[in-house]
């Protein structure tokens, strides 16, 4: 999680794991997947929202366009192990 909570940041992960090898922490790194189960998810559907959303962390994954409006979908790693 703390792979995907940094977007892959390698040397993040190998200060934070106490990992004195980069090399260790790469082969670790790689072979993690994640499920949708794995994120929080929500949507913005107002344009503030669009623009304030990515600015907390949250990413945007799809958008759908209905008669009404154009949803936005985000999602982001949900916390774990005390780092927040």
């Amino acid at each position: 999680m703390l792979a995907h909570y940094t977007k892959g940041n390698a040397l993040t992960v190998q200060k934070t794991l106490g990992q004195k090898s980069i090399l260790n922490t790469m082969k670790y790194i790689h072979t993690i997947e994640f499920k949708d189960d794995d994120f929080d998810e929500t949507v913005a559907t107002t344009s503030e929202e669009v623009r304030q959303l990515p600015k907390t962390e949250w990413e945007k994954y799809d958008e759908m366009a209905t008669n009404e409006a154009t949803i936005h979908f985000y999602r982001k790693p949900k916390r774990f192990g005390g780092l927040q």
